[in-house]
């Protein structure tokens, strides 16, 4: 005992004697001296992407907003594999995760997560014509098991169905993504799959044949991931930053921006779309592509869809007519000779919204300035004024389309539009038109570019045939 304690005094005075070892600095010093914040995010449509003008997404613009409110640079991590986002994440490569994964058990008891942003279902999808099941029980008998993405939460809570009353045969996709997966499932070559609702509504826009059978899991929280120690400084930064998105209103807005459009979904009008795609726009293509100017041809082929479905001879009660519909008056600002040449139609349309964009103040930003001008197509920038005064007078922001479109359907009550500088108005339909285009404009952006990857694949075939052919062709021509 006597040895034991002399020991211990000794390794006291030694330890006393020591100089004191450094502290470690803490994660969000280490962010401000690389000047990085290191995000590993999710390569989707519903997170992170390369649009036409650069990276876009919801999860991106969220995690840009905070780098931009610490002051520093953003570096990306993208990754289509979940469980490769999470490695980097839990050896230090990444500083957290940002791609609208879902809080699980699992995810939850190896990493740290910061506040829910988000709630989804999580739902099973069959493509419609295809056998429905009713319940869980309905799928303990299939021939083909519910397929998913691999280290997904929708493996997991499969996984967690499994007891000695339920066996649900599933299978992890490891070379798949969650919208390849539901491609499979609307070709016909998976049957059934579990997925998110926001997943699901992104991809019905361009898949409407995917049904849902019915809804697994309710009200699951989605958040970012960071990595599980002692160390408080960046989750304490992002306790403050989603609590400053969600009060100044900004969280909403981005969800409105990326999500807000497609809550509602027609089957018979997206499917209706998807057909004049294929064999009535091309008639009016090079025409949009010709007079897009600064706008996007596909956001001018949306608008005219919405206005006459493509029908250059279309003709309203209120004497609009031709593809853009266009008023008399509207025609002769534009020195459209007649309505009803598409050519003409698509010009004088196209100058138009650019006149309407010039219109709108400077200070707001795209794309709701894009949203303004597109409402004041429909029923005027006036009447848009008075809905921003609306909007204002109830100490909302003016200059958001979000807070704007709500008070757009106000225009029709007397109570309200007696007091305007316009008047009446039908603002619920301006609204309903702007969000219409978005979609169709969102299903046309895809439907575009999943053909113009075809027609690259189908060059370098072409290019490969006749770079094989060419040497026997040479070989048989020699004497």
């Amino acid at each position: 005992m006597l040895r034991m304690l002399l020991i211990l005094c000794s390794c006291y005075l030694l330890l006393s004697c020591a100089p004191a070892a450094p502290e470690q600095a803490s994660q969000l010093t280490e962010i401000y001296q690389r000047n990085t914040l290191r995000v590993g995010i999710l390569h989707g449509p519903t997170s992170y992407y390369i649009g036409v003008d650069g990276p876009t997404g919801f999860e991106y613009e969220l995690a840009r907003a905070l780098a931009d409110r610490l002051g520093v640079e953003l570096s990306l991590a993208p990754s289509f594999d979940l469980e490769e986002l999470q490695e980097k994440l839990a050896t230090g490569q990444v500083d957290f995760i940002a791609g609208g994964l879902t809080l699980t058990p699992s995810r939850m008891a190896r990493f740290r997560a910061a506040p829910a942003y988000r709630w989804i279902n999580e739902v099973l999808v069959y493509r419609q014509g295809s056998k429905r099941p009713q319940q869980l029980s309905d799928l303990t008998d299939l021939d083909q098991p519910v397929i998913v993405m691999a280290h997904s939460s929708h493996a997991e809570t499969l996984a967690n169905l499994q007891d000695e009353t339920l066996t649900i045969p599933f299978s992890e996709a490891t070379e798949l993504d969650a919208d390849e997966i539901l491609q499979k499932v609307v070709e016909g070559s998976i049957t059934y799959t579990l997925t998110d609702s926001h997943q699901l509504a992104v991809n019905r826009r361009f898949f409407p044949q995917l049904r849902i059978a019915f809804t697994v899991n309710e009200n699951l929280p989605v958040g970012w991931l960071l990595r599980k120690n002692q160390d408080d400084s960046l989750y304490s930064v992002l306790i403050e930053y989603f609590g400053h998105v969600y009060q100044n209103g900004d969280l909403v807005t981005l969800e409105d921006r990326y999500f807000g459009h497609i809550e509602q979904f027609d089957y018979v009008d997206t499917v209706k779309f998807i057909q004049a795609i294929d064999q009535v726009l091309p008639k009016y293509k090079n025409w949009f592509i010709e007079y897009a100017a600064e706008l996007d041809w596909r956001l001018l082929a949306a608008l005219s869809y919405q206005e006459s479905h493509w029908d250059p001879k279309a003709r309203s009660p209120t004497g609009v007519r031709g593809l853009m519909m266009l008023t008399l008056p509207t025609a002769k600002q534009m020195g459209v000779e007649s309505r009803l040449d598409p050519e003409e139609s698509i010009d004088g349309g196209s100058r138009y919204l650019q006149l309407l964009l010039r219109r709108i103040p400077e200070r707001i930003p795209m794309p709701d300035r894009l949203w303004f001008a597109l409402a004041s197509y429909n029923i005027g920038w006036g009447h848009v004024e008075d809905a921003r005064r609306l909007t204002q007078r109830d100490g909302a922001d003016p200059d958001k389309w979000l807070e704007v479109k709500q008070r757009l359907p106000l225009l029709r009550k007397r109570s309200v539009y007696q007091h305007t500088r316009f008047g009446f108005a039908r603002g619920d339909e301006a609204a309903m038109y702007v969000e219409n285009i978005r979609r169709y404009y969102d299903t046309l952006v895809a439907v575009d570019e999943r053909q113009q990857l075809e027609l690259r694949l189908e060059q370098q075939r072409q290019k490969l045939i006749e770079q094989l052919v060419e040497p026997l062709t040479s070989e048989t021509s020699q004497p």
